[in-house]
């Protein structure tokens, strides 16, 4: 089974641990909002991924990363070996969309990742307003895959996006293992 390291990383109060425990199934922490301390790592398993019975499947950990930059130190830490980078910010909060700027240079930018490996996610709370689907985000976030998140209104687009990264993720790691056998071959 592949192991996949995805990080959630992003501004304080932004939605990290809420898609994280939607993605992963948990139910940890629901409820009211409590600041991570450093990080969480959630373990997920998702077989078939690719939908067909041949696939090995996946086990994702999911790295739900503090919004606080007191835990900046740790970064490098938390960086290595990641797969995957998802950036979850609140569209209605315009610090939050200069933030995400410099999380993009801190966890895409400093490691070697490509933009496919990175995912926008700009998660809109329980009865927030929804008048921010024409984001203008500035290069080189204008290039990234960007999705919109609403819990409360569509669940099911909200896991089929996550998937679809998901899957997008398994192929880089396949790619990157073929490229590292038939450098082993020749």
């Amino acid at each position: 089974m592949l192991k996949a390291k995805v990080l959630l990383v992003g501004p304080r109060e932004s939605g990290k641990s809420v898609l994280a425990n939607f993605v992963s199934e948990s139910i940890e922490g629901i409820g009211s909002y409590v600041p991570t301390q450093g990080v969480r790592i959630l373990e997920y398993e998702k077989p078939n991924l690719n939908g067909n019975c041949k696939g090995a499947g996946c086990r994702f950990e999911l790295w739900d990363c503090s919004g606080d930059q007191k835990f900046e130190t740790c970064w490098p830490a938390l960086m290595k070996d990641s797969h995957g980078v998802i950036i979850i910010f609140n569209p209605e909060l315009p610090s939050h969309l200069k933030e995400i700027e410099m999380w993009y240079s801190c966890f895409v930018q400093q490691q070697p990742l490509l933009d496919s490996q990175c995912l926008l996610v700009a998660h809109h709370k329980p009865g927030s307003a929804e008048d921010t689907e024409n984001l203008s985000l500035a290069y080189p976030l204008n290039k990234l895959k960007l999705i919109h998140s609403n819990l409360e209104e569509d669940p099911e687009d909200v896991r089929m996006e996550f998937m679809k990264y998901f899957r997008s993720i398994i192929s880089v790691i396949n790619e990157n293992r073929e490229k590292e056998e038939m450098s082993i071959i020749s």
